[in-house]
């Protein structure tokens, strides 16, 4: 899995997990909703910056976003 699809999946996985519609992650964290649409499709390359405020937003520690998922996760 390439960095942008392991940051997606993992951001994905924790909005879903949380019960966090995608539109109030955006919000929360000064996101444009098509922006954070963009992101989650990988139509759109986050900057490190945008990374650290969606961490934030979600309470986790940057590095959270690049773990990889273990073996047979699904979203």
């Amino acid at each position: 899995m390439n960095a942008r699809a392991l940051v997606v999946w993992n951001v994905r996985r924790i909005r879903v997990e949380r019960g966090i519609p995608q539109e109030q992650l955006a919000y929360d964290a000064g996101i444009d909703r098509s922006c954070m649409g963009r992101i989650e499709q990988k139509k759109e390359n986050p900057t490190i910056d945008l990374l650290d405020r969606i961490a934030a937003t979600l309470s986790i520690h940057l590095s959270e976003l690049f773990a990889e998922p273990a073996k047979g996760a699904v979203l």
